[in-house]
């Protein structure tokens, strides 16, 4: 079961810039309600870090302090990170998100999907959230074997009429994609570390390194379906009833490899090592900050030009038939690798030109480039919402609602606003 612990007040740490305090002040909260093991939250804002928050424990079990430079896994968060090489491609002239799949990568073209765009791909509207071929952890990483079964798998649904979460192979098929695309051959793992986290100096990676030191990597405390539903108020029952089903998609898009269907694998290092783009990065959360608040800032340091953010910013195009997602089972919208703001989902500023992804158990990470905002939490206790975990969207409302004085984060987030901005001063949690 979910892990639950009583941490110290004196083991938060951190510090924000002067006016951010509702940050910290909601940080400190969640652990004092005792809603966290262990955690961090970062916000850079007009290129300048103004939120660097950490603590709790690394490790619940045997109650190892979470560090400064803790690394913690963040499951679909991922998502957005790994999707930032796909936008370099395109800023570069690689890429053309409205060309075929299959002009840049033959084999795609079988079993009908020989029309499908790449930002039909991107935008999980291509059908593909399922695997049929029985995959196995040493398949994952680049091999000829994984090429072959995404490049053989016929798609659930006509590509561009519906959309549904391709919750693990989002990021095999961007790799497979880069791969082609890139003059090196390089699948996302190696393309993301060359070219997207060593310009920016980020310690994340995609597929963990032997030389990462493994204690600096928070254990995560994770849960088993059947606990799914005990939590409906949180978890919809759509989605629980789906999952917990062997059968539907909804399962069968999270259980190929099998290990991949119980969130505790992640902690073992051979999936650590594995490149699995969509689920299993792992680093700082002051990095995937720091990289959002590079896009929300335009991207220079990425090499990004006006036409890809533009790309970025503008509204999700819709499939012809609405907004249901066939995975999750209950609307949602996407856009180029990321989740774009919908009713159900509000983040950042009220113009919808934010982009980020939500990772199973709570964490969320984004860009704002209305306001010039990279926000990003992870934690190692996994809650059961799929998105707007009250840990979470309490930092956001705190950030967004408070201190920019932005639109409100969630339906009841003008009832939750605890006051105005308190003091002008550099606030510093206790250390």
């Amino acid at each position: 079961m979910v892990l639950k612990v009583n941490v110290p007040s004196a083991m938060v740490h951190g510090d924000v810039e002067e006016g951010y305090g509702p940050v910290a002040d909601a940080f400190r909260r969640n652990f004092a309600q005792g809603r966290e093991v262990g955690a961090a939250c970062a916000v850079y804002h007009q290129g300048r870090k103004v939120v660097d928050l950490w603590g709790g424990y690394r490790d619940g079990v045997t109650f190892e302090p979470w560090e400064r430079d803790t690394m913690v896994p963040v499951f679909s968060t991922t998502k957005g990170v790994s999707s930032m090489a796909v936008a370099v491609l395109h800023a570069r002239g690689l890429l053309d998100h409205d060309r075929p799949v299959a002009a840049y990568w033959p084999e795609f073209a079988a079993a009908g999907k020989s029309e499908i765009t790449v930002r039909q791909l991107l935008s999980h509207q291509a059908g593909l959230p399922v695997i049929d071929r029985p995959l196995q952890l040493r398949d994952l990483s680049g091999s000829a074997v994984l090429a072959a079964a995404l490049a053989e798998q016929r798609p659930a649904w006509t590509p561009g009429e519906r959309h549904g979460y391709h919750g693990t192979t989002l990021g095999w098929y961007e790799s497979e994609l880069v791969s082609r695309v890139d003059p090196q051959g390089r699948h996302l793992g190696r393309f993301f570390a060359d070219e997207v986290a060593a310009p920016l100096g980020l310690d994340f990676h995609i597929g963990l390194p032997e030389s990462v030191d493994r204690r600096r990597v928070a254990r995560m405390h994770g849960f088993r379906t059947w606990e799914m539903m005990l939590h409906l108020n949180a978890m919809p029952a759509a989605f629980s009833f789906a999952f917990a089903n062997p059968r539907s998609l909804t399962a069968r898009a999270f259980g190929n490899p099998r290990l991949l269907g119980d969130p505790d694998s992640i902690n073992r290092p051979d999936v650590q090592a594995a490149e699995i783009p969509a689920v299993n990065g792992i680093g700082e959360v002051r990095s995937i900050a720091r990289l959002y608040g590079e896009a929300a800032t335009g991207g220079a340091g990425l090499g990004l030009t006006a036409s890809t953010l533009d790309e970025l910013k503008r509204p999700a195009t819709a499939p012809s038939r609405g907004l249901f997602d066939q995975v999750l089972r209950l609307p949602t919208q996407y856009s180029l690798g990321y989740v774009k703001p919908f009713p159900a989902f509000r983040f950042g500023s009220a113009s919808g030109t934010a982009f980020g992804t939500m990772g199973l158990g709570g964490s969320f990470a984004f860009a704002d480039p209305d306001t010039g905002t990279g926000f990003a939490y992870a934690m190692n206790r996994t809650g059961f919402h799929l998105w707007d975990d009250p840990r979470e969207v309490a930092l956001r409302e705190a950030l967004f609602g408070t201190v920019l004085g932005e639109a409100p984060q969630r339906p009841d987030a003008v009832a939750a606003r605890t006051g105005p901005l308190s003091g002008h001063r550099r606030d510093r949690t206790p250390r």
